[in-house]
């Protein structure tokens, strides 16, 4: 009994070092983007496109999400500064009863941008297709990434690598449970983006025709 106790101390805490090492190892890779993660509107340097990824609207028990609902009020301030000319609304849209890029541009439209200022990208099945399609799919070489600063730092990390000069906007973040929750995932989210990059060779579920934004 006593042999089996030790073990199970010895597994849990090789697990716990493990996870502390590898955190340790993706903050020091993604934070060396903080510098292009913006907080400050007036700081941040223009691009044509902004590059809105997407979440769900609404949380499983039916209450709104405050990331996406930050993320759409920090799209709108980008756009009504003079900051970004048009919004890739990327998201996912894998099942015909869930859009979030449908959704997203509808609650843009509501604040007053024109519809024509909005593309919706239904293959943004995840933050790698969303930042790889901006380039391969609507042809921008530089964009101006939008959601909390704990996801822009992975996002502007993805869009280096494949030659996209990306800078990001921060919106406003999330406290409590639902924010602790979402902040403890991109730990797991992180290391995937570093086996998809370095080991995995990972390409975009889809690509398809180009789009122009003009």
């Amino acid at each position: 009994m006593k042999k089996t106790v030790h073990k199970i101390k010895i597994i849990i805490s090789i697990s716990i070092l493990s996870v502390l090492f590898i955190f340790i190892i993706s903050e020091n890779i993604f934070k060396s983007n903080k510098r292009l993660c913006y907080s400050d509107i007036e700081k941040i340097p223009y691009n044509k496109v902004g590059l809105l990824l997407g979440t769900s609207k609404y949380l499983k028990g039916g209450k709104q999400n405050l990331f996406y609902k930050n993320r759409i009020d920090a799209a709108a301030k980008l756009y009504y500064s003079g900051k970004i000319k048009y919004i890739i609304a990327s998201g996912d849209n894998r099942r015909k009863n869930y859009n979030e890029p449908k959704i997203m541009k509808h609650d843009l439209m509501k604040k007053g941008i024109p519809a024509n200022k909005i593309f919706a990208d239904y293959a943004g099945f995840r933050t790698f297709d969303s930042v790889v399609r901006s380039k391969e799919v609507f042809g921008q070489n530089s964009i101006t990434i939008i959601s909390q600063r704990f996801h822009n730092l992975r996002a502007v990390f993805i869009a280096k690598h494949f030659g996209i000069n990306a800078v990001a906007y921060n919106a406003k973040e999330v406290k409590g449970m639902n924010g602790t929750k979402t902040r403890f995932r991109e730990l797991f989210a992180r290391i995937k983006a570093l086996l998809d990059i370095y080991i995995l060779n990972t390409k975009p579920k889809f690509l398809g025709e180009k789009i122009h934004l003009d």
